[in-house]
């Protein structure tokens, strides 16, 4: 256990997400419980100015500092958490202001470790600090992450994610599994799963746990695609090859392939698994279900299909899935 006060800088600016900026220190607060007395994490929120700030909830924020202020100082970790904006059309995009982008840069000069917080995995990309690393960010700016950073591996699977001295975490909720991880890190397991408890969550969520979920993906720009997708999910134990699928939609199958390759970027075949897969998952991590009752539930059919499956989207097998990520209390 560390008996050095950890210094954590948050930063703060207009239009950022709430839940971004006070989640961790709630996890960091409620770490002091577990350490009987021990230092724990010491946490400024730091502006451009000491105005206050108000968040993408309307709710408005005092800073404790300045950027100025505590660039002169020494800080064990920078958290950046992230802002988007909503255009007409539904869609959403991370922004990254130039003056906060420049203070990241700075302050990280003068930071032993840095972890953004969702789409603030864009503000550190745009400072230069992902570049080469493996990052996340929340699921709906991932492709615009790596389409406007092509030197960053943009994984949008795990919950977070650590490439050596810089972590990066998934959207909103996800803040709280990466403020333990990162309390894991420095002051154990023990302390960890300590205040998972006192926040009543099941478990400490290990980096590999998914944030994807197919019910959760971007939604479709036609009303017949949605349909569709509702029509797998609704029927993923029948036959769902790219016959029926068509046929479902009343278009041709090289209509009913062009549809999902221009829409959801994958393949009918694909998203199909993928689908089963996340049924699957779900019941493994939930349920006291056999594997062979799993596969049969989820379309599968055979376990060895169930087995392949979660190779090829999981890089790992039912069994290996259910013991890591099977949620108790």
């Amino acid at each position: 256990m560390s008996s050095i006060e950890r210094f954590v800088v948050i930063v703060l600016f207009d239009g950022v997400d709430l839940l971004d900026v006070t989640g961790p220190p709630e996890v960091f607060a409620l770490l002091q419980r577990e350490l009987a007395g021990e230092p724990g994490y010491r946490v400024a929120l730091a502006a451009a100015t000491m105005d206050p700030v108000t968040t993408s909830a309307g709710v408005r924020v005092l800073p404790d500092t300045t950027f100025h202020e505590v660039a002169g100082r020494g800080i064990d970790t920078l958290l950046v958490p992230g802002s988007v904006e909503v255009d007409g059309d539904g869609r959403v995009r991370a922004v990254t202001d130039p003056a906060v982008v420049e203070w990241v840069r700075t302050l990280a000069r003068r930071t032993r470790r840095v972890a953004s917080v969702c789409v603030g995995a864009h503000l550190l990309a745009a400072a230069g600090l992902l570049d080469g690393r493996r990052a996340t960010t929340h699921w709906s700016t991932a492709r615009q992450l790596a389409a406007e950073h092509p030197s960053i591996e943009v994984d949008a699977d795990p919950i977070f994610i650590r490439d050596r001295d810089v972590w990066t975490g998934a959207g909103i909720s996800a803040c709280l599994d990466l403020s333990l991880a990162l309390v894991a890190d420095d002051f154990g397991e023990a302390a960890a799963l300590g205040v998972a408890r006192q926040l009543v969550m099941y478990l400490k969520r290990p980096s590999g746990q998914s944030q994807f979920s197919v019910p959760l993906e971007p939604v479709s720009t036609t009303r017949r695609m949605d349909e569709l997708r509702h029509h797998i999910t609704r029927t993923l134990t029948g036959s769902l090859t790219v016959a029926d699928l068509a046929a479902h939609a009343k278009v041709s199958e090289r209509q009913l392939t062009r549809l999902f390759k221009t829409e959801l970027g994958t393949t009918p075949a694909a998203y199909v698994e993928a689908a089963r897969v996340e049924v699957a998952r779900n019941r493994l991590e939930s349920t006291d279900d056999t594997v062979e009752r799993v596969a049969s539930a989820c379309g599968f059919h055979t376990v060895d299909t169930l087995v392949r499956a979660f190779r090829r989207t999981l890089d790992t097998t039912p069994t290996e899935y259910r013991n890591r990520f099977r949620a108790t209390v």
